[in-house]
């Protein structure tokens, strides 16, 4: 995954990192395996733009479960993410 032509594993600081990988973390890398995304923010300050992204990465992950998987595992998410669309 990547943020701005940058591998997330590169934002600093650590804490602000671990608050977008949130999504993946509770959704666990069997479930995030398969997906490749590429995420491009702007604007706003730095804290917002991490919060941004993340919301982002959940909204995606929940639609592409939807898409390309089944319902029942986008429900499953969005109960793991306490995401509303």
């Amino acid at each position: 995954m990547k943020i701005n032509s940058c591998p997330i594993e590169l934002v600093e600081p650590e804490i602000l990192r671990f608050k977008a990988f949130e999504p993946i973390l509770l959704l666990g890398h069997k479930r995030f395996g398969n997906v490749d995304m590429r995420i491009r923010v702007r604007g706003g300050g730095f804290t917002s733009q991490i919060y941004a992204i993340r919301q982002s990465i959940a909204k995606a992950l929940v639609a592409f479960f939807q898409k390309y998987v089944d319902e029942e595992s986008k429900k499953d998410i969005k109960v793991c993410n306490f995401i509303t669309m």
